[in-house]
């Protein structure tokens, strides 16, 4: 099962960790962590490598999880981005979590 938690300081959604393998199909073949896989990558390329903005991201292959943190301080134009790729994010998982909903769960906090 992969747990997605999506976190947030009031309104503002601050970023996310996803632990563990989906357990849908092996590891290599397995379409949900592949689904979700292509997701996280994307929104976090989206902030780090086009936006340039050096969010904290941590890979640990041990317990196959990722995690991505906003910084603290955005422009306006920035945050606005951010809070997109993040929210479109979201419903993206749990898009996966009703369609997967053995393989995936969801957490908002």
């Amino acid at each position: 099962m992969t747990t997605v938690t999506f976190h947030s300081e009031g309104s503002r959604l601050t970023g996310f960790d996803i632990q563990g393998h989906s357990g849908y199909a092996p590891q290599g073949e397995d379409i949900v962590c592949a689904a979700l896989t292509s997701a996280v990558r994307l929104t976090e390329c989206a902030v780090n490598d086009v936006l340039g903005l050096e969010a904290s991201v941590k890979v640990r292959d041990k317990d196959t999880s990722i995690s991505l943190k906003l910084p603290k301080a955005l422009d306006p134009d920035s945050e606005s981005v951010c809070q997109t790729l993040l929210a479109a994010l979201l419903v993206h998982c749990v898009q996966l979590a009703e369609e997967y909903p053995e393989n995936i769960t969801v957490l908002e906090v």
